[in-house]
Parts: structure tokens; C-alpha cells; sequence
């Protein structure tokens, strides 16, 4: 890839598991009511199926790669009461549902879900399929720490209908596990790779991350190496973002000299993928690859692939409720955020209130552009041929996208939009041309990692 490309498109940007992104959210207009209604609405138009992500938010000890809201303790006696928190949150939503809801995807994740006991997670999932159905095609997946992931914990949930986990590997070397404060050796991940295949999972996934600090393109390579040892289903290979602004000292236990960046970085990225590619792993939309056999393959080749807040999933579902303390929520006409204090969010749902404190109602322009985005992040190309995909500002969208053709980063053909090969890496690049947000506004602070 040309250095001048990645200097001239690695700026903020965002990486659009929601349009319009969370920084501008307009919570002046909108309530709880709005979101009640919201709803009930999408309840009713998408025939009771829904999809639920629960947010699990305690760990043991601090991840400083790790952007995600979460409690670090030791004190395993706070799991019941915050489960019991969760199924009264989860019977807030079933008084707005007129019919028994059908639950087609479920994700546990954090935080670091295999913090709760087996026992715990069973009376979670009991809990929820107390007043609620699994959809025929169902899928329910939970992100997996190697190092305290038990064969109680796989067993069980495979009891209740769990067939995907996903590992957080991020990378082997040891220097670069000290400086992230995340150290998990091969035999561990490669332990709890080897029992989620013995107990029945189909699909197992390790997340690595490449631009970590002190990584080196043979440490890349290393952790690719011995990826490939254990052959997982799915690979999802994120950029490290590095946002100190928004997550505090927990991501400034390292020099940004010591991040690798720019053309650095993405050479990374590149390397990893060609190692991938010549095992069999195809790339799917960003940052994620899976073998041919694996559902995220088949539903990207069908084109139903689907993107939200939890990332690419094959299940396309116009509702998600979130669980949880931070847990994000979207019924295709709304997003809505649980306050992210868990001693606040308990008392909240202990007072019998749904516990969002911020949100965005999305008007029709917001539901034509989230469409655009959604077909690029997913499919990689776009169209407006028919009058339901035009919005006002449209034509100048196409003239600024003009650079990205001459560029050969796409082509555009009367009314369609083509991602080519050589613009994938700067797809969140593309999005933003479709981002009327992030044009009208002049953000004083950082918001968002580097795009490449």
C-alpha cells in the first residue's frame, strides 16, 4: 500500500457500529418515553425477535489496551446481585412487549464475562428464557478470558444454547503482555481452544490486535504463527486504538513513542492478513476474517451480513437491547445508553426505572445515511437508484467522494458506490463522506482513534 495514502486518510474517525456515533447523539431530543415507544414499535414490525447483549463489567485486573467501561475487583460475592439486577432490567422491557419475545442472538461480554461462575451465568440465562423464546435460528455467543475460562463454564453454556466464544489473545510476546498488563500464555489459550472444541463449539474466535505498544512485525508474525496453530473459525485482527483522552491512566502506562503508527502500523495489519489469506481465511468487511466454512462467511456471500454495536454478526435482527451497566441499545429508530455507574444503575432499576440516561432518535435523513453506511461496512458497496436512498445533501456526498476515485479507492458507476480491494483499508474513511455529523461539526477534542 502506498505510504502517501495512509498519510493522507489515517485521521480520527469512527469505526460505525452506529449511525449517527455516540459523540453526537442529540439527547436533547430525546426521552425515555421516546424510547419506550421506539420500542414497542420495533417489537411489533420485526414480530417479537430481538437480539440481547448483557454487559458482564467486573475483572480481576486492569487490560491498558482495553477500551471498555468495567470494574476491577477481586470480590466475586458482587456477581448475584448484579445478575438479579439484570432480569429485573430485562422485565422493564417485557412489560413494553405484547407477545412473548423471540431472542434470535444472544452476546455475553465486558468486562470479562467468565469472571462469573458456570453456576451464575446458568441462573442468568434461565432467567431471561423465564418470559422469552429462542428464535429457530438462534445464535449465542460470550467473550471468553483463557486465562480463567473452566470447562464448567464452556459445558454450561453450551448446555443452554451457546456455540461461539471468542478468545482475547491480542499477542503472545511477553514484553508487549507487560506493557497491555494482559499475560496469557499459548498453553492457555490453546487449553481453552482444545475444550471448546471437545465440548461441541462450532464456532471459536481469538481477537488480536495489531499497533500495540513495542509491537514489532516479528512479534505479528509470532502470534500469527501460533494462531494458526489452533486453526479458530473466525479471527478478528482490530487496530489498537489509542484514546487516553476518553479511558484515562488506563492507556498511559506507555510513551506514544512506543506505538507503532502510520505506514508502521499498517504494514502490520497487512503482513497478518496475507499470513491469513494463504491459510484460508477470508476477509470479512474490517478488521475481521473467517474460514469458508464458518456462518460469518456465508452470511457476508448471501450479503447478510450485519453490523452493530456488538460488531459484524450474522444474525440481522432491527432490535437490540442492551443489559447492564454501559450496555448500548438500538431498535433501528433509536439508540439508548444505560448509565455507566453500576451502584447508579442498580438503583435505578431497583426504582422500577429502565436506566438510560443519554440517546438519539434517529429522523429520515439518519435512517437513509445509517443504511449507506451499514451496505459499506458490510458489503462494501452502496446505491442510491431508488428514491428511498436519496437524501439532500447526496450529490455533494458524491463529489467529495470524487478524491477517494481518483485515488482508486472505489468506483463509482452512475448510481453505485464499489469498494475496491485497494480501499478497504480506509472504508471508515469512505463512511465518513456519508457522515453529516461529523461535516457539520468542528469537534475541539479528540473523539476518535486513527482510521488506518
Amino acid at each position: 500500500m502506498s505510504n502517501s495514502l495512509i498519510q493522507k486518510y489515517n485521521v480520527p474517525g469512527p469505526r460505525y457500529t452506529s449511525y449517527p456515533t455516540v459523540p453526537f447523539w442529540d439527547s436533547s431530543t430525546f426521552s425515555s418515553e421516546k424510547w419506550k415507544t421506539s420500542i414497542k414499535q420495533s417489537f411489533s414490525e420485526n414480530n417479537g425477535e430481538l437480539s440481547l447483549y448483557i454487559h458482564l463489567p467486573y475483572c480481576e485486573s486492569l487490560c491498558t489496551f482495553c477500551g471498555c467501561h468495567k470494574r476491577i475487583t477481586k470480590r466475586h460475592e458482587l456477581e448475584s446481585p448484579y445478575i438479579k439486577t439484570l432480569l429485573e432490567e430485562w422485565k422493564l422491557y417485557l412489560f413494553l412487549f405484547e407477545t412473548t419475545p423471540k431472542v434470535k442472538e444472544i452476546h455475553l461480554g465486558g468486562g470479562t464475562p467468565t469472571f462469573f461462575s458456570a453456576e451464575n451465568l446458568k441462573q442468568l440465562i434461565d432467567g431471561i428464557f423465564k418470559y422469552a423464546e429462542k428464535a429457530d435460528d438462534y445464535e449465542f455467543s460470550f467473550e471468553g478470558h483463557p486465562n480463567n475460562t473452566t470447562k464448567e463454564h464452556l459445558q454450561t453454556l453450551y448446555n443452554l444454547g451457546f456455540r461461539r466464544v471468542s478468545y482475547g489473545v491480542q499477542d503472545y510476546n511477553l514484553e508487549i503482555q507487560q506493557a497491555i498488563h494482559r499475560i496469557q500464555p499459548f498453553e492457555n489459550v490453546k487449553k481453552a481452544t482444545d475444550l471448546a472444541r471437545e465440548i461441541g463449539y462450532t464456532s471459536i474466535s481469538h481477537d488480536l490486535i495489531f499497533g500495540l505498544p513495542f509491537q514489532k512485525m516479528e512479534h505479528v508474525v509470532d502470534t500469527i504463527n501460533k494462531t494458526l496453530l489452533l486453526m479458530p473459525e473466525r479471527i478478528a485482527f482490530y487496530s489498537y486504538a489509542h484514546v487516553p483522552w476518553v479511558k484515562g491512566n488506563g492507556q498511559r502506562g506507555f510513551d506514544e513513542n512506543d506505538i507503532p503508527k502510520g505506514d508502521e502500523k499498517r504494514t502490520l495489519y497487512e503482513t497478518g492478513k496475507k499470513l491469513l489469506e494463504e491459510l484460508g481465511y477470508i476477509e470479512i468487511g474490517m478488521d475481521h476474517f473467517a474460514l469458508k466454512r464458518d456462518s460469518l462467511t456465508m452470511a457476508m456471500n448471501e450479503k447478510e451480513l450485519h453490523r452493530n454495536f456488538m460488531g459484524y454478526t450474522t444474525q440481522k435482527t432491527n432490535m437490540m437491547i442492551g443489559l447492564g451497566a454501559s450496555s448500548i441499545s438500538d431498535s433501528w429508530y433509536a439508540f439508548a445508553q444505560n448509565v455507566k455507574n453500576i451502584e447508579e444503575y442498580s438503583q435505578l432499576v431497583e426504582e422500577g426505572i429502565i436506566p438510560v440516561f443519554r440517546g438519539h432518535v434517529l429522523d429520515k435523513e439518519d435512517l437513509i445515511i445509517r443504511k449507506h453506511i451499514l451496505n459499506l461496512m458490510c458489503n462494501l458497496q452502496t446505491s442510491w437508484e431508488s428514491s428511498d436512498s436519496i437524501f439532500e445533501d447526496l450529490p455533494n456526498v458524491v463529489t467529495a467522494l470524487s478524491e477517494f476515485e481518483n485515488d482508486g479507492l472505489i468506483s463509482i458507476c452512475r448510481d453505485r458506490l464499489i469498494v475496491n480491494e485497494k480501499g478497504r483499508p480506509f472504508v471508515r474513511n469512505i463512511c465518513m463522506a456519508f457522515d453529516m455529523y461529523l461535516k457539520k461539526s468542528k469537534p475541539e477534542n479528540k473523539l476518535f482513534s486513527m482510521t488506518v
